[in-house]
């Protein structure tokens, strides 16, 4: 008997594209295709409400974000989320749910200060066009 090897990959360019894909930005993949672009980071429990609000407002401007609302010291939510690559690190507490404002964290890059929700929506936009052009 002759031993023959069946062998089918429909998807073996697409896996291999991704894996220089990866392999190239480090993980840090362009904003216009990252899963998640920001996450909204509640100093505690009693911002969940506000950080739900901001959550909604961001998904209908077609902004991709989620809330970290574990039970977490801030500095761990920062820590964990920046290690998961996520572009944008929104940090909302008493200061923001008054002003209807968000904290603005960047990857890599630190702070940048405080921003209304449709200030950030166009800054992201912006970014965006940037990387596409």
């Amino acid at each position: 008997h002759r031993p023959v090897m069946i062998h089918r990959a429909p998807f073996g360019s697409m896996e291999r594209f991704v894996a220089v894909l990866i392999e190239h930005t480090g993980g840090k993949f362009p904003l216009w295709l990252t899963p998640e672009q920001a996450v909204i980071l509640p100093i505690s429990e009693k911002y969940n409400d506000y950080a739900k609000k901001v959550l909604n407002f961001l998904n209908n401007s077609d902004i991709r974000t989620l809330i970290d609302d574990r039970n977490e010291k801030i500095g761990k939510k920062i820590r964990d989320n920046e290690l998961k690559r996520i572009p944008y690190l929104l940090v909302v507490g008493e200061k923001e749910a008054e002003s209807d404002s968000i904290a603005v964290r960047v990857q890599g890059e630190g702070d940048k200060g405080s921003m209304k929700l449709d200030e950030f929506v166009n800054y992201i936009n912006n970014e965006i066009k940037k990387q596409l052009e």
